[in-house]
């Protein structure tokens, strides 16, 4: 299988690298520097780096990019700078996703590619009705209104959800929602859920990076697994910050 990353580099992209190039899987990662890679990562032979900002790349370009791929996976964020949080491009991952889904589009493969994305707990999917407390609504409605890469997120998710939806004839979906992200060293125990269990602002959960970069490869190359979540938002926790 061979996956195209975009955001490879960063703190969960790399981890998702990684697992995929341990899985077996051809990997084209989309990266500025490879600084951040683990130190085998870059000779791995199953590993093509496109050395390019991605949004600097055309649409027919990243087509080129994509012939041949399975499954794109997105990691991509905002750096939690000054200059990332309200510097340009402010809809970076919105507009990445919509070039990506732009060229999957074009390029018509007779197969749906999957598309993986990391999307965040923050994110509320309308389709579900998940409701929240009005207290959670006004915090949320101000992170909303004064950091740039929170809605810029959100429209990144609703593209899939809205744009593409569930039936397209050339890309399948499914967004991924980690709550409040920590470091660990290995894959530990993580349950999933079709919509939060615990409030994101007021009492949220946790969950690792290698988490998240396992289930995103789980999503990629187990059937089971992606036939159950495809189409959907899942929140993943990780199963010892649920008690």
């Amino acid at each position: 299988m061979t996956v195209l990353i975009v955001g490879a580099t960063g703190a969960t992209g790399r981890l998702l690298t990684e697992e995929l190039l341990n899985r077996g899987h051809r990997v084209r990662a989309v990266v500025r520097h490879t600084d951040s890679f683990p130190e085998a990562v870059p000779g791995n032979r199953n590993l093509e780096i496109i050395k390019a900002s991605v949004l600097d790349i055309s649409q027919e370009e990243m087509r080129s990019h994509l012939k041949g791929c399975d499954a794109v996976a997105s990691c991509l964020g905002h750096n939690i700078t000054f200059k990332g949080v309200f510097g340009k491009p402010r809809k970076l991952v919105r507009d990445t996703v919509r070039l990506l889904c732009g060229a999957l589009e074009e390029n018509s493969k007779e197969k749906p590619v999957k598309f993986v994305f990391m999307s965040t707990s923050g994110y509320r999917n309308p389709g579900l009705s998940e409701k929240i407390s009005t207290g959670e609504t006004i915090v949320t409605g101000l992170i909303r209104a004064l950091v740039p890469p929170y809605s810029d997120s959100e429209e990144a998710a609703d593209h899939l959800r809205l744009k593409i939806g569930s039936n397209h004839s050339s890309i399948e979906w499914a967004a991924v929602r980690p709550d409040s992200l920590i470091d660990n060293k290995a894959v530990t125990p993580y349950k999933l859920y079709p919509s939060p269990v615990r409030s994101v602002i007021f009492n949220p959960g946790k969950t690792s990076r290698i988490n998240v970069a396992h289930f995103m490869a789980e999503l990629i190359d187990n059937g089971e697994v992606w036939s159950e979540w495809k189409g959907q938002t899942p929140v993943i926790y990780n199963t010892d910050s649920l008690t």
